[in-house]
């Protein structure tokens, strides 16, 4: 069966591909290729930024050397660099974009800052060093409540990052943690992308890593966590949007040319992209291939 305009709506740009990262953890030549390769691929299209290391990304320009862009009107690879010092991940974004900005060298563009901050100091200092043209998340805490701090990234425009899950159940976070962080970000109007664990489009138990003896979790599906923000943003409440991230049927979601359906509620197809460009951005996720292979359990292909 192929694609509801619906569905290809929500998955539009959703995977920021993060190889370099465990459980997949490749080398930068390997993650460098497959990015290359799925830029060329019938999928491409749910295909969103490279995410490298701020450490690495001289690592990664020479990996990357043979295969970026060398024709300006082709689109530039788009990267999501992982900072670390906000005066060094400046100085670098500047002079990476100044250079590949050049058909010579390869065209690439650092065009997302991800970083760490708990507390507003932090977050202010963040978002407050990201070179203009370039968008900072800022990754919160979620255990307590985070409505303070994801208020200081409303008030300057910054935008949010939530970890959704890691290689050991540990790193799991709550579904009513992660229901109240997606209610408070529609509720402030703070764009959010999403990291680790959504492999699998809906909730499920699956491997936390690709050992043959790896540990078995409970980990959310993609489906579900940007359901959730589709229908936070139509007003869902904070029990309901818990019920959305624990649902484990994929055929309690219906996509068709018309929307989006869970449980009664609906999302109509126009509304879709709205959020997805404005409120539930991305989701970084260290294997591309598999959440788009696993499509097939809801009944699709990609």
């Amino acid at each position: 069966m192929a694609l509801p305009r619906s569905l290809r709506a929500l998955l539009d740009g959703l995977i920021d591909y993060a190889g370099l990262f465990p459980p997949a953890r490749l080398d930068m030549q390997a993650a460098v290729a497959n990015f290359a390769r799925y830029r060329e691929s019938e999928r491409a299209w749910m295909l969103g930024r490279f995410v490298v290391p701020s450490s690495r990304l001289e690592e990664f320009e020479d990996a990357a050397a043979a295969l970026l862009p060398k024709v300006r009107d082709q689109a530039p690879w788009p990267i999501a660099l992982l900072g670390e010092d906000p005066v060094h991940d400046a100085e670098q974004i500047f002079a990476f974009n100044e250079r590949h900005a050049k058909t010579a060298v390869g065209r690439a563009v650092i065009d997302t800052l991800e970083v760490k901050g708990a507390t507003i100091a932090e977050i202010e200092r963040r978002v407050r060093s990201a070179p203009a043209g370039v968008t900072a998340y800022v990754e919160v805490p979620i255990a307590d409540d985070p409505t303070d701090l994801l208020a200081a990234l409303g008030n300057l425009d910054g935008r949010a990052k939530v970890r959704t899950g890691g290689v050991t159940a540990e790193a799991i976070p709550a579904a009513r943690d992660l229901a109240r962080f997606i209610r408070l970000a529609s509720d402030q109007r703070v764009p959010f992308k999403a990291t680790a664990g959504l492999h699998h489009p809906v909730r499920g138990e699956f491997p936390l890593t690709y050992e043959p003896d790896a540990p078995v979790g409970t980990m959310y599906g993609f489906v579900n966590v940007f359901v959730a923000a589709l229908l936070a943003d139509a007003g869902l409440g904070l029990a309901e949007i818990e019920s959305v991230l624990m649902e484990r049927d994929p055929a309690g979601f219906r996509f068709d040319e018309r929307g989006i359906s869970w449980a009664g509620h609906h999302v109509a197809l126009e509304d879709i992209g709205r959020v997805r460009t404005r409120a539930a951005i991305s989701f970084g996720s260290c294997s591309f291939s598999e959440p788009a292979d696993e499509l097939a359990t809801l009944g699709v292909t990609a």
